[in-house]
């Protein structure tokens, strides 16, 4: 008996483990035993593995290679930002705005209190512009020189950094995945961002306390060195031309962001208005500021903690990341294509009882695709597609759904090193830099926010506070817009008689 390849085999669960199982442990292979922080030939071997699978379901390769693409098209936004902060970066720092802020910084904050300020700060400013990629790329690079500076572990200023520019992020109505999560589940922005701060705000306190806790501690726990804080602020006075034209670069992208100005020209507008700044303040040639926009910012002070972490920036510099974000991407979507995740998702919801286990299902998927596609795009969409309908069916309002998509997804992707986020935060940092190894993960544990907003999400279903009935209203609006809806009771059903169960997942970014 022959069967038609046009019409391809939905995989088995075991089948649909199979690519994700091998890839993670070619992964572990590079990571853990040859010691390379390098995912990228570990996930294209995943897309092949993927696509043999794929070839013995009897999908084509044109059909895998169109939807391999098409998730792909959905990160070329995300692809443009890396470009623009590398040149944001290379600029920033010839124009003097870095090196005013690890100035300041150093004169006027307090190393007790730096990396309570350091989180703050990130927040504000990852609000303020929509990306939590810029806020790490700007203003968690300057915050990096200035804990240099007071002696603090780069591991506990990148986790402060991490934990405000991504939790600014989750809330700020510029912000791509805070608009992604309600876009998805069909609920309206500003009501997906008020649901969230039942989590966020506690979260956000207890790692303030912490980290208020921490920075005293290590404070205490050597003596400043005063020596080093005044060579590395006179080479930095030395180098550079301080005055207030420097930080009109990054005040006019602040302000462009609150003008909603989108981030991609607002951030172009920051290019140019630094290579302005740099050529007009601090005397630097237009072919030089070429070169730092494309190969990023060189000089030589003679103090190393200067030099190593301003030799920086560039649209190079970024290469590594976009090559990682563009193969993560492809073997999402391959896994998507033949559909392995949509199997994972129906053998997941099939076990679900009660609101409880659907939120544990939607954070937690949310979490596992960010390890396994590394995207924190199709994290969002993958399990929002996918669970919005039995959300409905149970009767719940999927702005439940949306919190849970940005816990698992939004806020956990800086966490996972071969995820983008993840990379973007390793490389713009350094934290891999000047043979840190394997030391240079240790901000995973310590971005406390991050971790700790899911925890008290499932917290907070288990005592069964902050969980919202959907009202008669959002149920005409469910059927007015024509939306799915599917009880557990259904899909237990369809699962046992061998069909699908769930709507096919699309990506899609507003």
């Amino acid at each position: 008996m022959t069967r038609d390849v046009k019409t391809p085999l939905r995989p088995s669960l075991k089948m649909a483990c199979l690519p994700i199982v091998a890839t993670l442990a070619v992964l572990a292979l590079q990571l853990f035993v040859f010691g390379e922080f390098t995912p990228h030939v570990p996930l294209v071997c995943g897309v092949a593995i993927t696509a043999l699978i794929g070839w013995k379901l009897g999908h084509g390769w044109s059909a895998m290679e169109e939807g391999m693409m098409r998730i792909v098209r959905v990160g070329l936004p995300s692809i443009a930002i890396l470009i623009l902060v590398g040149m944001t970066v290379g600029v920033w720092i010839a124009s003097g705005s870095v090196p005013m802020i690890i100035y300041y910084g150093l004169k006027l904050v307090s190393p007790e209190y730096f990396l309570a300020a350091a989180m703050l700060l990130c927040a504000v400013v990852s609000v303020a512009l929509g990306t939590s990629w810029g806020t790490v790329g700007t203003v968690g690079l300057a915050l990096m020189g200035i804990g240099a500076g007071f002696g603090i572990p780069p591991w506990w200023t990148a986790g402060a950094v991490v934990s405000g520019a991504f939790f600014g992020d989750k809330v700020s109505p510029l912000s791509d995945t805070t608009n992604l999560a309600p876009a998805v589940t069909g609920v309206s922005l500003f009501a997906h961002i008020r649901n969230m701060m039942p989590t966020t705000i506690p979260a956000m306190l207890i790692a303030l306390v912490i980290y208020l806790i921490a920075g005293n501690l290590l404070a205490a726990g050597q003596s400043l060195d005063l020596e080093r804080i005044t060579a590395i602020t006179a080479g930095l006075s030395g180098a550079f031309e301080f005055n207030l034209w420097v930080l009109v670069p990054p005040l006019l992208v602040m302000a462009l962001a609150i003008a909603r100005m989108p981030a991609l020209p607002a951030l172009f507008v920051g290019v140019l208005a630094g290579a302005v700044v740099a050529y007009g303040v601090q005397g630097e040639a237009i072919k030089a500021l070429f070169g730092y926009m494309q190969s990023g910012y060189t000089l030589n002070t003679g103090v190393s903690e200067i030099d190593s972490l301003l030799n920086r920036g560039g649209l190079m510099s970024m290469a590594w990341v976009i090559l990682l974000v563009m193969i993560a991407l492809a073997f999402g979507g391959m896994l998507e294509v033949i559909g392995c995740l949509e199997v994972l998702c129906a053998a997941v919801l099939v076990k679900v009882r009660g609101i409880f286990g659907l939120q544990v299902a939607a954070s937690s998927t949310a979490a596992l695709t960010n390890v396994i596609a590394g995207d924190p795009y199709l994290s969002i969409a993958l399990p929002g597609r996918m669970y919005a309908p039995v959300f409905r069916g149970e009767g719940y309002s999927t702005l439940n759904l949306s919190r849970s998509l940005e816990e698992g997804g939004t806020l956990i992707s800086p966490l996972v090193p071969w995820n983008a986020s993840g990379a973007v935060v390793i490389s713009s940092l350094g934290l891999m830099a000047g043979g840190a190894g394997m030391e240079g993960l240790l901000y995973i544990p310590l971005a406390f926010a991050c971790w700790l907003s899911p925890l008290l999400g499932l917290l907070y279903t288990l005592l069964g506070r902050f969980i919202i009935r959907a009202d008669d209203d959002e149920r005409a609006e469910w059927q007015a817009r024509g939306h799915a809806v599917t009880t557990l009771a259904q899909l237990r059903q369809q699962q046992a008689e061998g069909l699908a169960g769930l709507p096919a997942a699309t990506p899609e970014v507003r």
